[in-house]
């Protein structure tokens, strides 16, 4: 990690991080992947209890007043356990508490945020639906006002915490006007569980085990007016800033288990011996291992920039650019980095006698989930095209013209 864009008080949480980490039993890693523990309220409860959620909120509510800084680095630490571990954690003290410090009632945070952060009650995001995921628009989960409530109807999925959670953070279209704004039609709620929240199905999951992952049915569920996040027909907003800690958070959290694959293999090859030496003098392993190294700390060093860009309070157009780039860049070198430590550490890489062939499991979810690297593509391209427009009019220097022959003006055919 770079300890030196760290301060002190960032450092010394960070021993608190990792002193909860490695106190975390390894039954439970087990038990996770095995789906023995379907949900693990324990570890979150221990979290809560040592104060290590939602660290960068304000301590009124149950943070430590740090920032998306010492956020990101709390993820890459839980991450180290399993990506499963950090998706659990991030969940409900990073995603939903976000949405209600940010756009929800004092009320709310008092009744809702104080307790999930203290490790009390448990969150989870509901979002993607059967027929919609990167379609947020086209949710067809629905809210009808009956004065002074609402009643929920619809079913969401692939929601981590499904099993487990105590409140949901959902979305539902309120105004049914076919010619309305899709942006003012969707409202944010909180979601009590009830006997009219129900779990129909649970996902039998390649990796990411344990975390409760299902699809949830809203079955006319009622839904008092105060749990509106944010503004009628507002979901909009709510969904904007949820973007950062969806993929920033799951930018960091993908660091941990590529680092502790990079350990175990680093380890590993520097114990295995073969033809009479040790496998790290062959520079066909240790250079994928350099390789491996090199993509981690790059992913970090991204990770690092964008969430101090975050913490300044950078042009959220650009944001939103550096946060989709950075999801896209830092899950995929993660993965690459993974397989390369598999890799070097041959057959048992791929065996249950160390821990990689878990993690290779694990992460073929972050470039799925909080939106597609492909999504992440669109947006990067889209806001990059729209800077680049912007900023082209106040350039001091064309650089089409360093080139020799670059006044030949009839070569130069765009249609």
């Amino acid at each position: 990690m770079f300890d030196h864009l760290l301060t002190r008080e960032q450092l010394d949480f960070r021993e608190e991080v990792r002193d909860f980490v490695a106190g975390v039993p390894r039954q439970m890693i087990f038990d996770m992947d095995e789906e023995k523990i379907r949900f693990p309220k324990e570890f979150l409860q221990e979290a809560g209890k040592r104060n290590l959620m939602g660290c960068r909120y304000p301590r009124k509510w149950g943070g430590r007043d740090l920032d998306w800084v010492a956020t990101t680095m709390t993820m890459e630490e839980v991450g180290t356990l399993g990506y499963i571990f950090a998706c659990t954690f991030g969940v409900g003290a990073e995603l939903v508490c976000d949405a209600i410090i940010q756009h929800g009632t004092d009320y709310q945070k008092e009744k809702y945020v104080k307790p999930l952060l203290a490790g009390e009650k448990f969150a989870a995001e509901c979002l993607t639906e059967p027929r919609g995921g990167s379609d947020f628009f086209g949710a067809s989960t629905v809210a009808e006002d009956k004065g002074d409530h609402f009643v929920l109807k619809g079913q969401k999925r692939f929601i981590v915490g499904a099993e487990g959670a105590d409140f949901f953070l959902a979305y539902a279209r309120t105004n049914n006007d076919s010619q309305a704004d899709p942006r003012n039609a969707l409202t944010c709620f909180i979601v009590d569980r009830t006997e009219d929240v129900r779990v129909e199905y649970i996902y039998g999951l390649m990796g990411c085990r344990g975390g409760g992952t299902g699809r949830l049915v809203f079955d006319n569920v009622k839904v008092p007016k105060e749990n509106i996040v944010g503004e009628l027909h507002g979901a909009y907003p709510v969904f904007n800033t949820m973007m950062i800690p969806e993929r920033l958070g799951t930018s960091a959290m993908t660091v941990g288990p590529a680092r502790a694959s990079l350990e175990v293999a680093t380890r590993y090859t520097s114990r295995r011996k073969q033809f009479g030496q040790p496998i790290n003098r062959f520079q066909g392993v240790s250079f994928q291992v350099a390789d491996a190294v090199k993509l981690i700390d790059a992913c970090r060093s991204q990770i690092y920039t964008t969430s101090a860009a975050v913490d300044n309070g950078v042009d959220e157009k650009l944001i939103r650019r550096m946060i989709c780039q950075t999801k896209k860049f830092v899950t995929e070198s993660c993965q690459e980095a993974v397989r390369k430590c598999m890799q070097v550490m041959g057959g048992i890489g791929y065996t249950s006698v160390y821990p990689i062939e878990r993690h290779s499991r694990d992460l073929g979810l972050a470039s799925i989930w909080v939106g597609t690297n492909e999504i992440m593509s669109v947006v990067t391209a889209h806001e990059w095209y729209r800077e680049y427009e912007k900023k082209r009019r106040n350039l001091k220097r064309d650089y089409e013209y360093d080139a020799a022959e670059a006044e030949a003006e009839e070569e130069k055919i765009y249609e």
